[in-house]
């Protein structure tokens, strides 16, 4: 409340600071600590999986600005495949510090794309007990996904999955996003779409 004068408040402070970065064993544990808290409050485990993807909505939410701010001069992304691009570099190697693997369009539907990694830290560190069965973790990247996506203006229903890869111990996940009609149709009506 009261300052000297040498020294600047909270307000005059930049916000454009370095990338932090926290220990993996923390986030594992913050995690971990997150799934226990959400599987306390459901019965059954899409319950779970939709109480993930609501804690990482908000997350992706409040990154989107974050990083649209940092990144891009508070620039965002008007057109659906540049944001998809955005998500598969920028707000991944925000994430997991890398890139995404891969960034797809489904051959069957013209508004499904897909983004699919290995080794994601949110389900190379969990063991599912065998009563939660098909749990996927990963529901709280499809939810920073689906909430990165909705606060830019692509509303999508976004999932995750599991799916084998042939000579794999572990299969890679896939973050299938289906976009709602209105996101394709202003696709369409946009210059050179």
């Amino acid at each position: 409340m009261f300052q000297s004068r040498g020294s600047a408040g909270i307000v005059d402070k930049p916000f454009r600071q370095g990338r932090q970065e926290i220990s993996l064993s923390s986030f594992a544990y913050l995690f971990s600590e997150l799934v226990q808290y959400c599987q306390s409050r459901v019965s059954n485990i899409s319950e779970l999986e939709r109480k993930l993807d609501e804690v990482g909505f908000g997350v992706g939410l409040r990154l989107l600005e974050v990083l649209c701010y940092r990144e891009r001069g508070q620039r965002r992304e008007t057109r659906l495949l540049d944001m998809l691009k955005f998500i598969h570099s920028t707000l991944w190697r925000y994430l997991f510090g890398r890139q995404a693997r891969d960034l797809e369009q489904s051959n069957s539907a013209e508004d499904e794309y897909m983004i699919s990694d290995t080794d994601l830290f949110v389900t190379k560190y969990v063991s599912v007990p065998r009563e939660m069965g098909h749990l996927n973790p990963a529901a709280f990247v499809a939810g920073v996904v689906r909430g990165a996506l909705d606060g830019a203006g692509f509303p999508a229903r976004v999932t995750a999955h599991y799916v084998p890869v042939a000579g794999q111990p572990r299969p890679k996940t896939v973050i299938l996003m289906k976009f709602s009609a209105s996101v394709m149709q202003r696709e369409q009506r946009m210059p050179g779409g």
